[in-house]
């Protein structure tokens, strides 16, 4: 098993939250691992599990150049003394950013294929032909997300089902996160914020690992600041205020994003005086830029 350090759970306080009446809590997710940290560790933990059961010895996984989940697959491998082979989309650019040098220092094969080859990712011909490439392998999807990985973020919000809040909040990216904690924390109100622009697509494959049951949860897609990755200075002007005024570090691609979006909504009175605010900080911090 991986190792784990519970992340803390702390109260910020903010005259933006102080003036709208409510509380806001950051579970400290991103300091669970040093580098397999916050929802990867969670999504990947049963992934590993299996491939040990099933005698792999070989995981093999996708991503772009700053992907997280390639760096946190790469890590988590290197520690239980898997093999790991990462699919890269588009060409490799040398010397390589500081992702894909951790990647391969972690052991990981890099292999990259260009973008119109990597849309073919989920199909059996292109599977089998990595299989007839590399040999045998797990195969763990493109951002981990899978029914093992939800089952992962399940137990997650298990665990969080004992603290005592109103809304929970956390950043999406492809929906498998927000998932398990729909399905572990089924009587509360969750809000995921989208990191994609158009990012309306994400509630249907939320609803594919969800009980059409539970329906108190949200996907917010008006903070994405221009698409995956694209930032804006108004957002890092916030990130850097934030950071500044609270000592807790958040990334431009997901955690900003969802920071940013929590607040705007209590400035904005969407949440009622005397809410309390769980904000899952999901790690990533690998990829911040500035």
């Amino acid at each position: 098993m991986l190792s784990y350090n519970p992340g803390p759970v702390i109260e910020i306080f903010d005259p933006v939250a102080d003036e709208a009446g409510v509380r806001v809590l950051i579970k400290r997710e991103d300091q669970n691992h040093r580098f397999v940290s916050g929802n990867k560790w969670w999504k990947l933990k049963n992934n590993l599990v299996e491939a040990k059961r099933l005698g792999k010895n070989t995981i093999l996984t996708f991503g772009g150049a700053y992907s997280n989940h390639i760096f946190s697959t790469a890590a988590a491998a290197n520690e239980l003394q898997f093999q790991s082979i990462g699919i890269i989309r588009g060409e490799e650019i040398t010397p390589l950013n500081a992702t894909l040098q951790f990647a391969k220092e972690k052991g990981m094969q890099l292999h990259f294929v260009t973008r119109e080859s990597y849309r073919r990712k989920t199909e059996t011909d292109f599977i089998q032909s990595l299989e007839d490439l590399f040999g045998d392998f797990y195969l763990i999807p493109e951002g981990g997300s899978n029914e093992l990985a939800v089952k992962g973020c399940e137990e997650f919000g298990n665990q969080l089902s004992t603290l005592e809040f109103d809304y929970l909040c956390l950043p999406v990216g492809t929906g498998g996160t927000l998932a398990g904690i729909i399905r572990g924390i089924p009587e509360r109100k969750v809000i995921g914020f989208s990191a994609l622009k158009g990012g309306v697509f994400l509630k249907d494959d939320v609803l594919r690992f969800t009980p059409q049951s539970v329906t108190d949860w949200q996907i917010n897609t008006d903070y994405h600041f221009g698409g995956y990755a694209k930032t804006t200075d108004s957002l890092i002007k916030f990130i850097t205020s934030f950071e500044s005024k609270h000592n807790v570090l958040l990334d431009q691609v997901y955690t900003g994003k969802m920071m940013f979006g929590v607040f705007d909504l209590i400035k904005k009175g969407f949440f009622s005086q005397g809410t309390t605010i769980l904000i899952l900080h999901t790690g990533g911090l690998q990829g911040k830029s500035f």
